[in-house]
């Protein structure tokens, strides 16, 4: 066993969130080092060139949750970072027809009246109001979350803060606070619209990367959660990364590097180092040993408490908690290369709708559906699918001429029922083919090559246990100081030195890199103390 040089700290791990973290200690003048086991920086924010020419954003494929903050303090721009608008969100229906939603407000307005007048007069009241919730709900995201058992005067400063913030909401805004933390997606929006396909597509803001369908209570949140997102201070704005979703990431990983963050790839780590209920260091599986004075893990609560430290580093209680912990795979991933682009029944030919994102989710009664076959251990027959293609926003991802797609995939469960196998995966990859082909009856003619992700190959290649996209479930009982578990959701853990800032720690999953951050804010106070 050879022993290396001593660091002020180690990231276990080189997603977004631990090459955050790493970029604000070293921004601190922290001697820091993040050892990443794949060959390339990113986690499931990775932009991969898996065939000549075509370049596939594997996992991640979309941004708009990252904190303006982060892109700020770290003056991404600068380290390349460029995010190009998604403009419009297409619904293809059986019947030919479609539902769009624009940028141009008075568009939306006429394609929601085609399918009900109501809900055309009912969506900028709506919006409004969930423009109010994501403010209210904001500056949560930047707090530490108060620790309810034995809360010190800061947690006791914090909640009252936030009991203060909550009083400054109008009664109609509370209620609906309180409706979307309780109610399922579906039940919610059937108290404002009408419109099926209307209803579909905006409750699949409340299914994705959740093991629950749109009727399942909790969903609402979710859906508030994916409106917390925003671009340039436009909230529910989402926005392509040019050269795809891996240069967030490298984007991140330049800014660290520029304050001295040295980063090693293909360095897996095997465990970490303890004694005396304090970390000192990490063992990789190479057998290398490098010794430092803080270690941060940026992988999920199941891997960091359960494979990186040995049980009797942990107190019985909290390994309960973290065993109990949910954290179901529900999702999966298609990426394809194509030789021209698809032609959908709904608008023919080249447009707009194809720089945008295209939602197969033409009603709540189809999601539901497609949830009751993973309910049962199988993968949805009939899928949703959210689909973007790259090189229409960004003509780079593909050669001239070519483009590639991407199709995040509902419900793909973790736990399939014969297994994941090679023959399983293809037969999942030829459903969301047979699934799109119903509305762009071209595609499987102008298919190249394609790559099929399943939750078990998201576990295996990405480092997310079963597959899960947020490092847990985004339910109420695992939010706030529930996350990962109470008394230890302040990016501490019970040992000493030891933290936590993946997506699994508040305020939870997605490309924010707001844990990353929050954790290494808090490092530098336990360090400044």
């Amino acid at each position: 066993m050879t022993t290396a040089r001593e660091y002020d700290a180690i990231v276990i791990g080189g997603g977004h969130n631990g090459l955050v973290n790493a970029a604000y200690l070293g921004k601190a003048g922290l001697n820091t080092l993040v050892l990443e086991r794949r060959h390339l920086v990113g986690g499931a924010t990775v932009t991969e060139e898996l065939f000549p020419g075509y370049k596939y954003s594997v996992a991640s494929y979309v941004v708009s949750l990252l904190r303006p903050e982060i892109i700020r303090d770290l003056q991404l721009p600068r380290h390349g970072l460029e995010i190009l608008p998604l403009e419009s969100t297409i619904t293809p229906l059986p019947n030919g027809d479609y539902l769009g939603r624009w940028a141009d407000h008075d568009q939306t307005r006429r394609d929601l009246y085609r399918h009900s007048p109501k809900d055309a007069e009912a969506y900028d009241d709506f919006g409004t109001l969930m423009y109010q919730l994501a403010w209210a709900v904001k500056p949560i995201l930047g707090m530490i979350p108060p620790n309810p058992i034995s809360p010190s005067i800061r947690d006791l400063r914090t909640m009252l803060k936030l009991g203060g913030h909550l009083r400054n909401l109008t009664e109609t805004q509370f209620h609906a606070l309180f409706k979307l933390m309780t109610m399922s997606s579906a039940d919610f929006l059937d108290e404002w619209f009408e419109s099926e396909v209307l209803k579909a597509t905006m409750s699949a803001s409340g299914i994705i990367g959740t093991f629950l369908g749109p009727r399942s209570p909790g969903t609402a949140y979710v859906l508030l959660h994916h409106y917390l997102g925003e671009i340039d201070g436009a909230f529910r704005a989402w926005g392509f990364a040019k050269g795809g979703n891996g240069m967030v990431a490298e984007s991140i990983a330049s800014a660290a590097r520029s304050h001295s963050v040295e980063i090693r790839t293909e360095a897996a780590v095997d465990h970490v180092l303890t004694r005396n209920g304090r970390a000192v260091g990490v063992v990789l599986e190479s057998g290398e040993e490098i010794r430092a004075k803080t270690i941060i893990s940026g992988l999920d609560p199941k891997l960091t408490f359960l494979k990186l430290l040995e049980p009797n580093d942990l107190p019985d209680d909290f390994l309960d908690s973290i065993r109990k912990y949910r954290i179901r795979g529900s999702s999966g991933k298609v990426n394809l290369s194509l030789s021209e682009l698809p032609d959908f029944t709904c608008l023919p030919g080249v447009g707009p709708h194809l720089r945008g994102a295209i939602s197969v989710s033409p009603s709540v009664e189809y999601l539901e559906r497609a949830y009751d076959d993973a309910k049962y251990g199988a993968f949805s027959r009939r899928p949703y699918l959210d689909i973007v293609i790259p090189s229409m926003i960004d003509p780079g991802m593909a050669p001239a001429g070519r483009h590639v797609m991407s199709i995040f995939v509902q419900y793909a469960p973790f736990h399939l029922k014969g297994g994941w196998t090679d023959t399983q995966r293809e037969a999942f990859g030829d459903t969301v083919i047979d699934t799109l082909a119903e509305y762009a009856p071209n595609i499987k003619d102008v298919i190249l090559h394609r790559q099929v992700m399943t939750p078990l190959d998201l576990q295996e290649e990405m480092g997310l246990t079963e597959g899960n996209i947020f490092h847990g479930d985004l339910s109420l009982n695992q939010l706030f100081f529930f996350r990962p578990t109470t008394a230890w959701s302040q990016y501490r853990t019970p040992v000493r030195n030891f933290y936590q800032c993946g997506s699994g720690t508040h305020p939870g999953g997605g490309v924010c890199g707001a844990p990353g951050r929050h954790a290494a804010l808090e490092i530098l106070k336990d360090l400044k103390r």
